[in-house]
């Protein structure tokens, strides 16, 4: 799944086979009193599946999942009474007599004084008996003999505490991962959507096959409506079952009063009806309104990662794959697509007809599954004997050629990368009117947003750069992913990473001319940003609960898991290794589901010479974050050390972070060309090397290839400085990009001050080429933003002033008609769009200008698309230019172009209209909702717009988390968008407040504590560095 839909294309799987013994570490002699036959009763017998599938997390588990929830104390408390089989009220009673020995007694008449003697024994005594009592207390059955007191017994399984079903009766599942004990080998699905009523009814039989003995079923729906299920068992007759639902883990249940036996073929058949989603997942109405203003009404599905239980009921985990049989049933004027080429169609007595599509010659994920009912019309073409068709609204049949053409280029290209044919039949891609995710990869059935897969003839090459990028991203996903996937969400960044990098590096094969070098440079350093936070996750990382999931899909599985990728292929000696490797793993695992050492053994296989790709590569997805190198020199011995780059400190990591890093690096006597890498793995905390005495310096991370920060010291940086002041031309320009990023990096790290950053950005003003000049420009904003936001008037006036003079050559070196090149393209927008933020009179002028000669045409005068977004943001401050825009907005078919003049008018200052824009996207009739991350973003980059952003966030958190799940990327840019450019105390405790007070409803979420945490750093960044840049500037 594709989540960047702007136009900057934005665990190992842990054992689940024992049980949780952290709590009783502590207590290593205590006795296992469950094997005390003699007291105590024998636990009875588990069902393989509550053994061999207990996820670690189990504590909270085998409670049931909040039903009766206890606080901590009582929860350990119960669990390890569970284990001893006893409670601990009943473990202290078993020491006292039924009848007290003691006998009250009438006080003497008279007493003697004992003697200090007589004191000191009975102290003494009493000492003994009641060390011999606590002795005897915590060991009870303890025998004082040779062989001592059993050890506990570690391995006893815990018994399951079941939750109650909706009906009162116990559900007979007590985890979130479903059992094993049964495998789903087909579904025969029927749907019949009304798109009148938004509701529709649906019957699905799923053929299963009895891994083992078990007495139940066990499965997952949501919000299904089940009025009718029968089981049948072999050959057998069908039978009515009740089925038991489970809400809060939205999992149902069929039990039996027999085993069902092992190797045992059975098909247990649903009937059922729900509404058409809401939302944008599972299965899911959406609308549009047609040239002739005629509302239009569809239903699609979108089923990553949780939601196709949302449509049928399923074994909705990526483990469980299964062929499908899909049957549509609707109204003859409109038509349906799925996964797989329509076999039939067959008219209904009801009126209605009946599309049957092919049974999928693949197994697949349910996540993968499929299905629309509209009136899209289509494109076709053949590539390598595979039908290829682009589907759109009819009114934008005339934008889909360049995605078909791009299409079928991709797919060639990649049935001869890896060695395997594209298995099915067809590949449709479909532009959906109302779409949350940039694209989704469903096998045969690719799902985009409008503007990610939709062009028209004057659409310009960054725009068309957007496009290639996102439909090679889905393309590559029909092998990595579809074809080979991952056993458990843990290791998503096996589909998400994979597919990041090869949509980068076919690109650069099939259409070299869209230069998506610069943009997959720009995504890496992104995601070094990321993960250097503390709150940031391993690659493969432990992941149970839906809002965990949904907060997989982020920028650590997608670019940083496309990032270790690039390294790895990047050390490795022999051209064409990397290559040769993932073809081992798609054909080793083709059909299968993998984890993360399964990769890493295949690339193993083919490494010559032989290296373990595990071993090296383990550091980089086991632990979160990445490593600080640095370097010193004396003479000719050149020092490497390592540590973990950490904005925060992690008070929670107790062994030292350690990574095995494969440095490249280059020198003052050869630079440039790739010959002149060299070599040197770091795998200890330090180690040295012997240079030349007459090298003068050292560049690492040769082009920015490997996923790490390099401090030079202050010699070091100060080499470099110069030589880029005396020849910019000495490093490459992905070099000198990597040196501008890793400097701000340091600073905001508290290593070097801002002063030292200033002094190397000054050769900028000699810099020509985009990725330097984007990256110099993408930090200093942010940092004007910021200052700007503390309101620093007079500092960030400044700042202002040292960015034009900085880059005032380039930017008025650059013209305002049609550019070709695409990185040219960047680097204009990137200047022109600064200037025109920063109120430059002259570039604000010139967008005036061509805006007004725009609506003086009738709106035919073309803007260059690189240009329309500076342009349309200017217009957009002025009182007319918004009333245009807004009208435009509403009737224009250029999806593209209308993303922009959507992101000028939230750029507005005007309080009122800020106002009216929220609303309107939060309501979705005259602006869709998906767009409301996008809107929020652009906003909180003006003054006017931040705060008012964020109370709205706040008073409308409830309703954004019906439209957007919990976890999902969308509120993920949502949280961060509104909370990034806060960098004070207030705000910080403003921030947190509100989420604490969200309880269930996202105070866990990851993003909120990257928010907090981006928050204090910003403050601390500001109260060290605001002396400092008032000197400097």
């Amino acid at each position: 799944m594709d989540l960047f839909d702007s136009n900057t294309a934005e665990q190992a799987n842990l054992p689940r086979n024992m049980i949780e013994n952290s709590l009783f570490e502590e207590e290593p002699d205590v006795v296992d009193l469950a094997k005390d036959s003699n007291t105590f009763p024998t636990f009875p017998t588990l069902d393989p599946d509550e053994v061999a599938y207990e996820p670690r997390s189990s504590r909270l588990l085998v409670r049931g999942l909040g039903e009766n929830d206890m606080d901590d104390d009582e929860e350990d408390c119960e669990s390890s009474a569970r284990l001893l089989g006893m409670s601990f009220m009943n473990r202290s009673s078993s020491h006292r007599s039924s009848s007290s020995p003691y006998i009250r007694q009438s006080p003497p008449r008279s007493c003697s004084r004992p003697s200090g003697r007589t004191m000191v024994v009975c102290v003494f005594v009493l000492v003994i008996v009641a060390s011999l009592t606590m002795v005897l207390y915590f060991l009870p059955g303890c025998t004082f003999t040779k062989a001592g007191c059993p050890q506990p017994n570690k391995t006893a399984p815990l018994e399951p505490v079941y939750p109650n079903s909706t009906n009162g009766e116990l559900f007979p599942w007590a985890e979130l991962r479903l059992p094993h004990s049964i495998r789903p080998l087909n579904y025969d699905l029927t749907f019949a959507p009304d798109l009148d009523s938004m509701t529709f009814t649906g019957k699905a039989a799923i053929e299963m096959s009895v891994l083992h003995n078990t007495k139940r079923i066990v499965l997952h729906a949501a919000n299904l409506n089940i009025t009718k299920a029968t089981f049948k068992l072999g050959n057998g007759q069908a039978r009515d079952v009740t089925v038991l639902e489970y809400k809060p883990r939205q999992q149902i249940a069929v039990k039996f009063p027999e085993e069902l036996k092992t190797d045992q073929q059975c098909v247990l058949t649903f009937e059922y009806n729900a509404n058409l989603s809401h939302s944008y997942d599972g299965f899911y109405n959406s609308s549009y309104t047609d040239k002739y203003g005629n509302k239009r009404v569809l239903a699609a599905t979108q089923f990553e990662p949780l939601s196709a239980r949302k449509a049928f009921p399923c074994f909705d985990e990526p483990s469980f794959k299964a062929t499908f049989l899909i049957k549509i049933n609707r109204k003859p004027t409109y038509m349906s697509l799925s996964n797989m080429p329509k076999a039939k169609t067959t008219p209904l007595s009801s009126g209605l007809e009946q599309d049957e599509f092919e049974k999928t010659n693949v197994n697949m994920s349910t996540y993968l599954v499929a299905f629309i009912v509209a009136n899209f019309t289509s494109v076709s073409s053949s590539a390598s004997g595979t039908n290829v068709s682009v589907y759109s609204v009819p009114d934008k049949k005339e934008q889909t050629g360049f995605a078909l053409d791009t299409a079928s280029k991709l797919l060639q290209f990649y049935n001869k990368f890896f060695e395997i044919e594209y298995p099915l039949k067809k590949l449709d891609l479909v532009a959906i009117p109302d779409f949350l995710a940039g694209a989704m990869e469903n096998w045969g059935l690719i799902t985009f947003r409008e503007t990610t897969l939709l062009l028209d003839n004057n659409s310009s090459s960054l725009e068309k750069q957007v496009v290639a990028s996102v439909i090679a991203h889905e393309l590559a996903h029909q092998w990595f992913g579809n074809l080979v996937t991952m056993s458990w969400w843990n290791d998503l960044w096996l589909n998400e990473g994979f597919a990041t990098y090869m949509e980068y590096m076919s690109l650069q094969e099939i259409l070299p001319s869209f230069d998506t070098g610069n943009l997959f440079l720009s995504v890496r350093f992104r995601a070094l940003d990321k993960d250097a936070l503390n709150s940031s996750h391993p690659v493969s990382t432990e992941v149970n609960t839906p809002e965990q999931i949904e907060e997989m899909f982020d920028s650590v599985s997608y670019e940083k898991g496309a990032s270790i990728l690039l390294m790895l292929n990047a050390s490795l000696p022999k051209e064409q290794q990397f290559k040769k490797g993932i073809i081992q793993y798609l054909k080793s695992f083709s059909g299968l589901n993998t984890e993360t050492v399964d990769l890493w053994n295949s690339l193993t296989q083919v490494s010559t010479p032989r290296r373990n790709i595990s071993e090296m590569m383990s550091s980089w997805t086991s632990q979160k974050g990445f490593p600080l190198v640095t370097v010193s020199r004396k003479g000719d011995m050149v020092t490497f050390s390592q540590e973990p780059f950490l904005l925060t400190s992690d008070n929670t990591t107790k062994a030292p972070r350690q990574w095995n890093i494969p440095i490249t690096f280059v020198n003052d006597s050869c630079s440039l060309a790739p010959e002149c890498r060299q070599m040197f793995n770091l795998s200890k905390k330090s180690e040295s090397l012997k240079v030349p005495g007459s090298v003068k310096w050292l560049k690492l991370n040769y082009k920015n290839t490997g996923f790490y920060v390099v401090d030079y010291g202050q010699d070091g940086w100060n080499a470099i400085r110069d030589a880029l002041s005396e020849n910019i031309s000495v490093l490459t320009a992905e070099d000198r990009a990597s040196v501008i990023h890793n400097i701000f990096a340091l600073s905001r790290l508290g290593r070097v001050p801002f002063e030292q950053v200033c002094h190397l950005l000054s050769f900028m003003p000699n810099e020509t080429e985009t990725a330097p000049v984007t990256e110099a420009l993408l930090q200093l904003n942010s940092i004007y933003r910021l200052l700007d936001k503390r309101q620093e008037s007079g500092l960030a006036s400044r700042l202002k002033s040292y960015i034009q003079n900085q880059f005032g050559s380039l930017m008025e070196s650059q013209t305002w008609k049609e550019e070709e090149s695409v990185s040219k393209q960047e680097l204009r927008s990137a200047l022109i769009s600064t200037a025109c933020a920063l109120n430059n009179e002259g570039y604000v002028a010139k967008a005036k200008s061509l805006f007004k000669t725009y609506t003086d045409s009738n709106f035919t005068f073309k803007i260059p698309g690189d240009l329309q977004q500076a342009v349309f943001t200017v217009a957009a401050q002025s009182d007319d230019g918004w009333k245009t825009l807004n009208a435009l907005y509403a009737t224009s078919t250029n999806d593209a172009q209308k993303r922009k003049m959507l992101k000028a008018l939230a750029s507005t200052q005007d309080p009122r209209r800020i106002a009216w824009i929220l609303k309107a996207a939060l309501n979705g009739a005259i602006i869709q909702t998906q767009e409301l991350p996008l809107i929020i973003n652009t906003m909180c980059n003006g003054f006017a717009g931040y705060l008012f952003a964020w109370d709205f966030v706040q008073v409308n958190w409830d309703r954004l988390i019906e439209k957007f799940p919990v976890g999902s990327f969308a509120i993920q840019t949502i949280v961060k968008s509104t909370t990034s450019q806060f960098s004070t105390q207030v705000h910080l405790d403003q921030v947190q407040a509100f989420f604490s007070s969200l309880k269930q409803r996202g105070s866990q979420m990851r993003s909120v504590q990257e928010a907090l945490e981006t928050i204090r750093l910003n403050k601390r960044w500001i109260e060290n560095n605001l002396q400092a840049m008032r000197k400097w500037l």
